[in-house]
């Protein structure tokens, strides 16, 4: 029979307590409030189904009848003309119905396929939409503890599960319920009670085999999930630090553990598969011992006279017929279990706190000067290791406040806490006397423009990493904002020019190149306060000296945070604070910390002698260390 050729769904176990939770958050995917279209498909797609299955259960009927009609004929002894005319025209009736009636089984299956399509994708859209936007608002806290290549594979497979669920169950489980019903109520009215009965037993062992064995299955399956995804997420984490792994020349090491964790998948796989023959094999054992009672039972009334051989055959149909539905609530069980596994973690990453959250009612920031204030704050990222201790400064309006010190002194926190990426542990941080833990979150990084340090680029084409900036932006403000960044030479160049792909996270493009686009992508936003964060580190001495030039120029007028390890960049800033161990060890300008000879002197004396060491001509000074 077919359905003992069944593939496997790759089943996997769920926690029974949350399955029909999960059921209840389809509804509000696959019934739409706000999509009367929608629901309406709905309705047609179970109509359809209900009319498939109904035309099901007539078919073997309407054969039985020709059978009959054509038995009745053959053993007539002497036939009369006319009745065997008229005869044969009802037999072909009966024919001409039963070929309708198999194509309506096809025709309205494959109507409500068509209705119900649109509704599946819909739900996966919306579904993968939601997961999107929800990785979006999530902490960078939660970011940076978790592996981008497991987190792509979760959403992948809840956007399948989504599908699977739907289609498999939501829109067949009952249609397929209606048929045995059916097919149960022919049997014990048309025929006698004993064959219903021996089809509930037969139906009632099979699926009492298929969930044991189902659940026995899904323990395995749950541990090839879980080597398949520490296999894909440590081939994406490899990938992505290709150069490094060519720098250290670990290719083998990686192959290695990248094999060991494929391994894992190898075993729970054969297992998975193995465990699905004998789960086929006892399936098909529990209902060939139905199906032969059955046909037993029939063979018998036929011998008996009690029954004619369209009555035998109309048996067989029925139980040939109904194995289908009865394999594939088999299989739409297992298909639930894998799904709903496979969405767990989809529906834990939704419920998953956004770690930074606007208040109720939070109003925009509103920008008037820029004044940037640091009151008291300290900070953790955890509590057993402070960052920043009650650290106070403020950047007036449209001036620039360098901060410089030792690698781990906290600078690079300074940015992540004026972006709110996290909370202050104490104090506050405020624009213009607004508290930014009291705005929106839109509106504060709108008032923002950031340089890194590392700058990561879309896999994208120039053009669109510079308007970034500001999506929708002309061509000739996009060539402008290039242009003050000192890389409008170097793309015109390009056979492609800005339309020349970058590669994935800008790899096509030199350090300088990918810092100097994402300085013209921060000229574009032309916001009022300025983050710049070792902007020109990856620099050379010449090319330093043109883009300090044009940052200089940007930072005109506007608010501008700079942090920096080469002092020589800080030279000319309003104010240059000194960070040492989380505090503010020393503030003042570069004569005056000069001066004073204390923390800031000393580093500047070192990296006088660094350069001089390195015999770096005089402009460029060799980097210290690298910022925190």
């Amino acid at each position: 029979m077919r359905g003992l050729k069944s593939n496997d769904k790759s089943d996997a176990a769920g926690s029974g307590n949350w399955d029909l939770g999960t059921i209840r958050r389809f509804l509000g995917y696959i019934w739409p409030d706000n999509r009367p279209d929608l629901r309406w498909r709905v309705v047609l797609a179970l109509i359809s189904l209900f009319a498939a299955k109904g035309a099901t259960v007539l078919v073997p009927y309407l054969f039985k009848l020709a059978i009959d009609g054509l038995n009745g004929v053959s053993a007539a002894a002497n036939p009369q003309a006319r009745t065997a005319v008229l005869s044969a025209g009802v037999i072909f009736a009966f024919i001409a119905a039963y070929a309708v009636g198999r194509f309506a089984m096809v025709g309205f299956v494959q109507l409500s396929g068509g209705l119900f399509a649109k509704i599946t994708q819909n739900a996966v859209r919306k579904l993968s939409l939601a997961t999107f936007r929800h990785l979006h608002d999530l902490s960078l806290r939660y970011h940076l503890e978790r592996r981008t290549g497991a987190l792509s594979r979760v959403m992948e497979r809840g956007a399948r599960a989504v599908e699977t669920i739907i289609r498999f169950s939501l829109f067949q489980i009952v249609p397929t319920i209606l048929e045995l019903g059916l097919v149960f109520i022919v049997l014990a009215l048309y025929y006698h009670l004993a064959y219903a009965l021996v089809m509930t037993v037969t139906i009632a062992v099979y699926l009492a085999f298929t969930f044991y064995a189902t659940e026995w299955r899904t323990r395995i399956r749950r541990q090839m999930n879980e080597a398949d995804t520490k296999a894909y997420s440590r081939a994406i984490d490899s990938l992505l630090n290709y150069e490094t792994v060519k720098y250290f020349g670990n290719e083998e090491l990686e192959s290695r553990r990248f094999d060991s964790a494929v391994a894992a998948y190898e075993e729970g796989a054969v297992k998975t598969y193995t465990s699905l023959s004998v789960l086929n094999a006892g399936q098909s054992f529990i209902y060939s011992i139905g199906l032969g009672l059955c046909m037993s039972m029939s063979a018998y009334g036929v011998m008996q006279g009690e029954m004619t051989i369209g009555d035998f055959v109309m048996v067989n149909a029925y139980l040939i017929q109904m194995y289908q539905p009865l394999f594939f609530i088999g299989m739409v069980y297992r298909d639930i279990k894998q799904s709903l596994v496979d969405i767990e973690n989809t529906f834990e990453l939704l419920e998953t706190p956004p770690g930074i959250t606007d208040r109720p009612g939070a109003p925009p920031l509103k920008v008037a000067n820029a004044k940037v204030s640091f009151d008291n704050v300290s900070f953790a990222y955890d509590a057993e290791r402070p960052i920043l201790k009650n650290v106070s400064f403020e950047i007036p309006a449209g001036k620039t406040v360098a901060v410089v010190g030792p690698s781990g002194a906290g600078k690079s926190t300074l940015s992540r806490l004026l972006f709110r990426f996290y909370e202050v542990t104490d104090g506050a941080v405020s624009i213009d006397g607004q508290n930014i833990n009291a705005v929106t979150q839109s509106s504060l990084r709108a008032a923002i423009g950031m340089v890194p340090q590392d700058t990561v680029l879309f896999n994208d084409t120039i053009r669109y990493n510079i308007a970034y900036g500001r999506p929708g932006a002309s061509f000739e403000d996009i060539v402008e904002a290039a242009k003050m960044a000192q890389i409008h030479g170097f793309i015109a160049a390009l056979p492609k020019g800005y339309d020349t792909p970058v590669g994935e996270r800008g790899l096509k493009l030199s350090g300088g190149e990918k810092q100097r686009v994402a300085i013209a992508r921060t000229i574009l936003k032309s916001p009022p306060i300025l983050v710049l964060d070792e902007a020109t580190s990856a620099l050379d001495t010449a090319t330093e000296k043109d883009i300090q030039s044009a940052l200089d120029e940007v930072a005109q007028n506007r608010t501008t945070l700079m942090i920096a390890h080469r002092l020589s960049t800080v030279v000319h800033a309003d104010t240059i604070i000194v960070l040492e161990k989380g505090s503010v060890r020393e503030t003042g300008t570069h004569d005056e910390l000069i001066a004073s000879g204390g923390i800031y002197a000393g580093l500047w004396a070192q990296q006088r002698k660094n350069r001089t060491g390195s015999g770096e001509r005089a402009g460029g000074i060799a980097p210290l260390e690298v910022s925190s």
